[in-house]
């Protein structure tokens, strides 16, 4: 059944075909957005946008590695072609390494801030002008409980997550104005295929937190269309902790 709150707008999500961004795509759809989901995975992502076809909704899948500005530009490029104009970006592809500090390597630094900083950041810049000339849009960027909190093993993904906090509020200062919106969704530990590598590290997190468990894909995606959507109207450079209580504790 398609919705009509976000009927006649376009929306294109990063990290589109598992986990959050997948969720995200369908409920956007179900929303009456047209969406445009990017992800590596060919496949999968022209399954996704199929389905979500088939229940009667609008999306197209652009396959996308987002490891420098050349590509997330041209990704920002490949949606507004597809879409006609992107109304909300989703900035919620990234990867989360985790391990002793002493055993990273400098490329594992430069894959995790090309994905998780460098990529949203020139995505920003590439649709958000558009979105400001047109006096509407939003982003919503997708951040991680422990870019506020010290976890051991988490700092190298917890530090770009940091960066993307920031670049939340300066963005929501820069283009607010001009009636785009930027805020973040904060998730706690979420159950997803790229997580599934933690094992029991995974529910040990969630069992300190006052939910006591992890939280489904689906439960973040609900945030994320909350920023996106009129609902959130007057909302600006705000973090949403959808962490189970972490940060209450």
């Amino acid at each position: 059944m398609i919705e009509a709150e976000l009927a006649g707008t376009s929306a294109l999500v990063t990290g589109g075909t598992k986990g959050i961004g997948r969720e995200t795509a369908y409920l956007l759809a179900r929303q009456g957005a047209h969406v445009v989901l990017s992800g590596r995975d060919a496949r999968q992502g022209e399954e996704i946008a199929a389905d979500i076809r088939a229940k009667g909704g609008r999306a197209d899948f652009v396959a996308a590695t987002l490891r420098d500005e050349a590509s997330a530009r041209a990704l920002g490029r490949a949606a507004t072609e597809v879409a006609g104009h992107v109304d909300v970006l989703v900035n919620n592809a990234g990867i989360y390494p985790y391990g002793p500090t002493a055993e990273m390597k400098e490329k594992d630094f430069r894959d995790v801030y090309d994905i998780n900083v460098l990529a949203p950041f020139f995505l920003v810049a590439e649709l958000v002008p558009a979105m400001a000339e047109r006096g509407r849009g939003a982003v919503v960027n997708v951040s991680t409980m422990v870019a506020d909190h010290g976890h051991a093993g988490y700092g190298l993904y917890g530090s770009s997550k940091a960066a993307i906090v920031l670049l939340t509020k300066s963005w929501a200062a820069e283009f607010g104005p001009s009636g785009v919106r930027v805020n973040a969704v904060s998730p706690g530990p979420t159950r997803t295929e790229g997580t599934s590598g933690m094992g029991d590290g995974l529910e040990a997190l969630a069992s300190t937190l006052p939910a006591r468990r992890t939280a489904t894909p689906r439960e973040i995606a609900e945030a994320i269309v909350f920023l996106a959507s009129p609902r959130a109207s007057y909302v600006h450079g705000a973090t949403l902790h959808v962490d189970g209580g972490r940060w209450a504790v």
